[in-house]
């Protein structure tokens, strides 16, 4: 490997594993301040043990989330410095806004959250959990607004001396389409992420009678979660798609693996291609569909990557223009077929507690409690697709990824940020994984007395602490 691929590698990994924490803390955040809503309006003691135990779990994967997060602005410095030095005038007012704005809100907010149990009025500290959870959808948008520039630029100039591009409207890069379309069907993506969660934690308890009282709430809960955000990541994906087509034509080719251009277009759900990913051998195709999926017309035209390569070589010059299409084929069907699996156990599971019941059967129980990792492989599958399906660009149309790289970092030295940082996200992926168990298995803290806060608020000794 040259320099190019272990920085793309690295990226990837650094990436990937990031996005495992970002959407369950944003989900889990509202589905948290959603259940200590409850509690406050009705006193319930059940929903204030059901918050402070997925509130543990939120503050897990928040914090290790920031840690993980942290890498990825150092990384650009590192690794891709030509790409910063191109991007750098558009990405610092959103990533700055992000920062100073969202950022500083969620975990100001967050911070009063821990610390105010016990000592902030009740529904003083309740707004404290919304405000922390809106500063994590602010923080969303502004990082979305920033990758969608990348899939659609505007609101620049190009400044041919210094060789980069600069912004001139910052509302146009703010509301570009594409992140118009991709922020609503990331938040659902995280709300699906985050009820996946507490379905399989929820029926992990059932399955041995732990705290029922709690977790068939939970279960029910976690079970609509995924059912309604199910939806509205088709329906905002299935917009997302047409815009992806009217912008970057020949992902949506490569995601369909459609190599000529069809009126109409097949939809495609099995093929075979060469080991290149340049021919079709052999396809299960549905006619029209991916022309009414691409256009919303079945008898629209969809371009092919044939067709597509030639336009680009004579717009953009000499060269391949054509991502790599097994991986972009594959990643697209493995991010829906994940997400939809994970919406099929929910409705089973949400049938099998009609009327009171609790489910029986083993295997019901096996597939709840592994739809914690369904939906976290639909993102990372959605994620790849994304960002392959736009290769060779790093921005559609203006900068390749091959021009993107530090031309100051040496291979070896690339090498070793690799190894170096995939063995310290191992780690820390040891440390997540020990955490979430242990705090999972223990379930909903006992003996938690309403009002016993207003109690504790005069004790000057006690230490500061997760009061939980």
């Amino acid at each position: 490997m040259d320099k190019l691929d272990l920085a793309r590698w690295q990226f990837a990994i650094t990436t990937v594993y990031h996005f495992i924490f970002v959407p369950i803390t944003i989900g889990l955040s509202a589905l948290v301040a959603g259940l200590q809503t409850a509690w406050v309006r009705t006193g319930k003691e059940q929903y204030l043990r059901a918050t402070k135990f997925w509130g543990k779990l939120f503050l897990i994967n928040f914090a290790m989330g920031v840690v993980t997060g942290i890498v990825q602005e150092f990384q650009f410095g590192m690794n891709w410095s030509a790409y910063s030095r191109f991007v750098g005038d558009i990405f610092g007012a959103p990533l700055a806004i992000e920062g100073l704005l969202a950022f500083f809100l969620e975990s100001t907010f967050l911070g009063l959250w821990i610390f105010g149990w016990d000592r902030l009025p009740k529904r003083v500290h309740l707004a404290t959990i919304w405000i922390a959870s809106i500063g994590t959808m602010l923080s969303a948008y502004f990082i979305l607004a920033a990758n969608s520039w990348m899939q659609h630029p505007v609101g620049y100039t190009m400044n041919a001396a210094r060789g980069r591009a600069e912004l001139t409207d910052i509302t146009a890069v703010l509301t570009n389409s594409t992140a118009l379309v991709t922020f609503p069907h990331t938040i659902a993506a995280c709300f699906l992420t985050a009820g996946a969660l507490l379905l399989a934690v929820s029926a992990w308890h059932l399955r041995r009678r732990n705290q029922i009282e709690v977790f068939r709430p939970g279960l029910k809960l976690g079970a609509w979660v995924v059912l309604i955000s199910g939806v509205a990541v088709l329906i905002t994906g299935d917009l997302q798609a047409r815009v992806m087509t009217e912008q970057q034509p020949m992902k949506m080719a490569a995601a369909e693996a459609l190599y000529d251009t069809s009126k109409p277009a097949s939809f495609s759900i099995f093929t075979i291609g060469s080991l290149d990913g340049r021919d079709e051998v052999y396809s299960v195709r549905i006619p029209s569909l991916l022309s009414f999926m691409a256009t919303a017309d079945p008898q629209g035209e969809v371009e092919g990557i044939n067709d597509l390569q030639q336009e680009y070589a004579a717009k953009y010059g000499s060269g391949d223009y054509v991502p790599y299409v097994p991986v972009t084929y594959w990643s697209f069907r493995l991010m829906i077929g994940f997400g939809v699996l994970t919406m099929a156990i929910a409705a089973l599971a949400l049938w099998s507690t009609r009327k009171g019941r609790l489910p029986g059967g083993r295997w019901l129980w096996i597939a709840a409690v592994s739809t914690v990792a369904m939906p976290l492989l639909a993102n990372s599958f959605g994620w790849i697709f994304t960002e392959v399906g736009r290769q060779p660009w790093t921005v559609f149309g203006m900068f390749k990824t091959a021009d993107s790289v530090s031309p100051s970092v040496a291979t070896s030295q690339a090498a070793f940020s690799v190894v170096l940082l995939t063995l310290l996200y191992g780690g820390l992926a040891v440390i997540e994984l020990m955490l979430m168990l242990r705090y999972a298995r223990a379930g909903a803290p006992e003996n938690v007395v309403p009002g016993e806060e207003d109690d504790a608020a005069d004790d000057s000794d006690r230490p500061l602490a997760f009061a939980y």
